[in-house]
């Protein structure tokens, strides 16, 4: 049996790259990878598109997965970092989340650019996302 204590971090970047993957299958309508890469510590909050405000680890975590419900898949889910970063056991990604997705129940694709900040910390060795504040971006 492997002590995971005995690991190395995980790089920032390495992290970035399942949390983007995490990303898509959220909008595909699976919350797990996002849940994977999410904190289950408080504190813990997002910032919705909407201008909600949900606090505390078992709240966010219960309301993505509730958001993810919502998606049936994205024709395009990318994103442009503006910032991203990481120091000591405090990371960040600002930039543009670019979408076009499906909603269940809707016929017709939807666009859905965000202005989207994120903060993660290192948990036990590994990256967790622990703050996501996105809204709509205005052209």
């Amino acid at each position: 049996m492997t002590d995971d204590s005995s690991s190395a971090p995980e790089d920032f970047a390495t992290y970035l790259e399942r949390r983007w993957r995490a990303s898509d299958a959220f909008v595909a309508g699976d919350p797990e990878p996002l849940l994977a890469v999410s904190t289950t510590r408080a504190p813990a909050s997002i910032f919705g598109p909407p201008g909600t405000v949900v606090t505390g680890p078992d709240a966010v975590n219960d309301g993505n997965a509730a958001g993810a419900a919502r998606f049936t898949g994205a024709d395009r889910n990318d994103v442009e970092a503006v910032h991203s970063g990481s120091d000591g056991d405090l990371g960040w990604w600002t930039g543009i989340q670019r979408s076009v997705v499906r909603f269940a129940g809707q016929d017709d694709p939807v666009p859905m650019d965000l202005r989207v900040t994120e903060l993660y910390r290192r948990e036990d060795g590994r990256w967790a996302l622990f703050h996501r504040h996105a809204d709509l971006l205005k052209e």
